[in-house]
């Protein structure tokens, strides 16, 4: 075990550090950020051994140059598919490979995805606020906002070259169409505008951060220009402004609202449509409670499978190469 230090010599807007969040602070007017992609987030982690919930940098289409001052340590990387320029190799995501001193790291945009996340075998000195690192966004709180020419360093690193390689991916949430549950205020949409909702297809707009991913399409029309009581919001929810356009709220998103919402997009979704990129096709499917609550537990049941795989080591090189039949056919005459 040994300390790392790297210098940010490139971070484009909106890369973060992030743990799971702080939930139970919305009463305090506090939302709970973390992960906009938090399987993608867990993945990244459980490959190296490290818990699940563990501090990583959250990596937007900006992308993120990384020079390592001091040390080695083995990270991960997930999330979309990124392209990685490291040893001079041009790679995909879905990787886990170890950085050593005088070696850099090249995190960028790729052919899909809105969202990378780099995990490291050690632990992140940030800053921690309200018992998190993660980074609310807007306000700067929490681990922080990365920045061209900063520092920061990590504890306890460890080259593991049992876990050196690509990344199984999640093969349990590659269907595009996102689930919803009707409401809370669908009462006060026209019925024209339930059956829109339901069997239009919406783009994703330019106006997407942390906070939330508006849409483009046709217009949802309210009974009549209103506004109701400020009231508690969840990630997921569809608010629709007075002129009729969607905004889906996200992991930095307020904690009260005062526009109707016509829908709710369901836990279990909100992973890859986060990965959404601007002008890609949104096409919501609305279903009952129960079936939300059906698909979500059979999601998370698959998720935890899918971790606990992830998590356990792939074996030293030599190992490995014992493992595999790579003289099968040949015979050897004493």
């Amino acid at each position: 075990m040994s300390d790392v230090e790297f210098s940010i010599s490139f971070a484009g807007p909106l890369v973060t550090f992030q743990d799971i969040g702080r939930p139970g602070n919305m009463r305090y007017g506090v939302s709970a950020s973390g992960p906009m992609d938090i399987v993608s987030f867990e993945a990244a982690n459980a490959v190296l051994g490290n818990e699940t919930k563990q501090t990583a940098i959250e990596i937007s289409l900006g992308g993120l140059i990384l020079q390592c001052h001091e040390g080695s340590i083995t990270l991960a990387i997930t999330g979309g598919d990124f392209l990685i320029e490291y040893q001079g190799q041009k790679i995909s995501s879905w990787t886990v490979l170890t950085l050593q001193k005088g070696e850099r790291l090249s995190v960028r945009a790729g052919k899909s995805g809105s969202w990378a996340y780099l995990a490291f075998s050690g632990k992140l000195n940030v800053k921690d606020w309200l018992n998190s690192s993660s980074t609310h966004s807007t306000s700067g709180f929490g681990g922080g906002v990365l920045k061209t020419g900063q520092k920061f360093t990590l504890t306890d690193a460890s080259n593991q070259e049992n876990r050196i390689g690509p990344i199984l991916k999640p093969n349990f949430y590659t269907n595009d169409l996102i689930h919803a549950v009707l409401g809370p205020q669908d009462q006060y949409f026209m019925n024209t505008a339930i059956k829109i909702f339901s069997n239009s297809i919406f783009k994703v707009s330019d106006n997407y951060d942390r906070m939330g991913m508006q849409l483009t399409g046709p217009k949802l029309e309210l009974k009549s220009a209103l506004s109701i009581p400020s009231e508690p919001v969840v990630k997921g929810s569809i608010q629709v402004s007075g002129d009729g356009i969607p905004t889906i709220l996200l992991a930095d998103h307020q904690t009260t609202g005062g526009y109707p919402k016509i829908a709710t997009v369901i836990s279990s979704d909100i992973n890859r449509l986060v990965q959404f990129r601007s002008n890609q096709s949104v096409k919501f499917v609305l279903i009952n409670s129960n079936e939300a609550l059906q698909k979500t537990r059979k999601f998370l049941d698959m998720k935890e499978k899918y971790l606990e795989k992830l998590s356990i080591s792939r074996g030293t090189l030599e190992q490995r190469l014992m493992s595999e039949n790579l003289i099968g056919g040949i015979e050897f005459n004493s």
